[in-house]
């Protein structure tokens, strides 16, 4: 092989990579395309379909026709035969002769319109599922593309996001270590206030339901489940009776 010919094959494998990539950078929009493509061709033949049904039924109204026509022709050779006009019968019976001749034509190709008719029903029906069912993939391929391209943002920024987030808890660690400093520190200097005011000393007793004045809930419901006393009658103060007596009188013995 000359260096020509090995130019050659070497552009034409060059080109093929290039057209690859470039089929591989826009595939959805080639399958989209693609799409339309076959939504256009089921509309087309739809079309068809609907053409297909009426020369159909134009047909079946023209078959209709022709034996109605014969059926009266019989009737009126029948009625010639009857008045003895041979003549006038033979010319009815070779019309009729002519619509039984165009009937068994035209009869097969209804036959077989109606038989492209239904496999243009299935076809379509078929097409259109495969189409839809394509559809469908397509939309998945799509989220599935933009969560690769998510990821990959994701982690071409992930090494410089990983550093950022730990220095973030470094400094979230740091807050909460002062804060709880801050706390046992408050504490702290409240128990010393309690001590240096006895309040401490007061609140053990008051727990305890020894401090002066304090009646527990225990103590108050006692109270209320005692029976009632009740009053000490008033006595009445003892009343003194005087009773009269003669005050001697002196007598004066001279008289």
């Amino acid at each position: 092989m000359s260096i020509f010919s090995k130019l050659i094959t070497l552009f034409r494998g060059t080109a093929h990579e290039a057209g690859a990539a470039v089929v591989d950078a826009n595939a959805l929009r080639i399958l989209d395309q693609e799409i339309r493509d076959a939504d256009n061709a089921l509309g087309r033949a739809r079309d068809d379909l609907a053409t297909l049904v009426a020369k159909r039924r134009m047909l079946e109204k023209e078959l209709q026709g022709l034996a109605d026509q014969a059926g009266r022709y019989e009737s009126s050779a029948r009625a010639a035969l009857d008045k003895g006009d041979e003549a006038l019968a033979l010319e009815v019976a070779q019309r009729i002769s002519e619509l039984e001749t165009d009937i068994g034509v035209k009869t097969p190709q209804l036959a077989d319109m109606r038989g492209a008719e239904e496999r243009m029903h299935q076809t379509i029906a078929t097409t259109q599922q495969r189409v839809e069912n394509l559809r469908r993939e397509i939309d998945v391929v799509k989220v599935n593309d933009s969560v690769q391209r998510a990821q990959a943002a994701v982690a071409s920024q992930g090494a410089g996001a990983a550093s950022r987030l730990g220095s973030a808890a470094d400094s979230l660690k740091r807050i909460k270590e002062r804060q709880a400093i801050a706390d046992e520190k408050f504490k702290a200097a409240g128990e010393l206030e309690d001590r240096r005011t006895g309040a401490d000393l007061d609140a053990k007793l008051k727990a305890a339901g020894i401090l002066p004045g304090h009646s527990s809930a225990n103590d108050v419901l006692a109270r209320l489940k005692a029976p009632k006393e009740e009053p000490m009658p008033q006595l009445e103060a003892p009343r003194l009776q005087i009773e009269a007596q003669p005050i001697p009188v002196e007598r004066d013995e001279k008289s």
